[in-house]
């Protein structure tokens, strides 16, 4: 992905849960290392390879990030970047409203549901003397699977994650799940995207003969 890529990127929007934490859930058995601060560096090193000019991050799920602390703060800074919980980012023409926790469907032909709430709330809270941004594309992440819906000036998606298969998903969570990123070209106040989607050997079952 970098190399069709090619940093440098103009800016790196890194969407939250930077790290897994301790897996308490799973007893720890899903990690290479339950060492938090461990995690933190391989964050900054993978992030790093982007050579981004500039780096925007969010703050993730406290299960996962720290519950007393954010670890998500230290790497922004090493990264050189900053961290919001919610934050509207305007890049020429166009506004994002990004934020990291997004509601999950329970059914595959739902999953555009959640997310067109989402722009619906973007729209009250503009209603309501403008106390928010009225953003083109919304940003959501959480919940693993990549899918958008949009309409007339508006654009929603829950973005692929950076995370493989685990033992835990396989037992406790249905429905598929998106390995990848996703890369916007913008000019002016138009763009496009490119979901960028891999299908990691890892995601494969294979069939038990007997």
């Amino acid at each position: 992905m970098v190399e069709k890529i090619k940093p440098p990127v103009d800016l790196l929007i890194a969407n939250a849960d930077l790290i897994d934490g301790r897996g308490e859930l799973s007893g720890s058995r899903e990690l290479i290392t339950p060492d938090r601060k461990i995690q933190a560096e391989m964050a900054i090193d993978c992030l790093k390879v982007w050579e981004a000019r500039k780096v925007i991050c969010t703050y993730g799920t406290a299960y996962h990030t720290g519950r007393l602390e954010d670890w998500e703060v230290l790497i922004s800074q090493a990264l050189g970047g900053e961290i919001h919980s919610h934050p509207f980012i305007k890049i020429e023409g166009v506004t994002f409203d990004v934020k990291h926790k997004a509601s999950r469907s329970s059914i595959p032909h739902g999953r555009g549901t959640p997310i067109a709430k989402e722009r619906l709330w973007n729209v009250l809270w503009n209603l309501e003397n403008e106390r928010q941004p009225l953003a083109d594309i919304l940003l959501r992440s959480h919940i693993h699977y990549y899918s958008y819906i949009g309409g007339d000036g508006w654009l929603a998606m829950t973005l692929p994650a950076l995370q493989g298969s685990t033992m835990y998903g396989a037992r406790e969570v249905s429905g598929t799940i998106n390995w990848g990123l996703v890369e916007f070209r913008i000019d002016g106040t138009e763009y496009e995207w490119i979901a960028h989607l891999a299908h990691l050997k890892g995601f494969k079952q294979e069939v038990i003969e007997v």
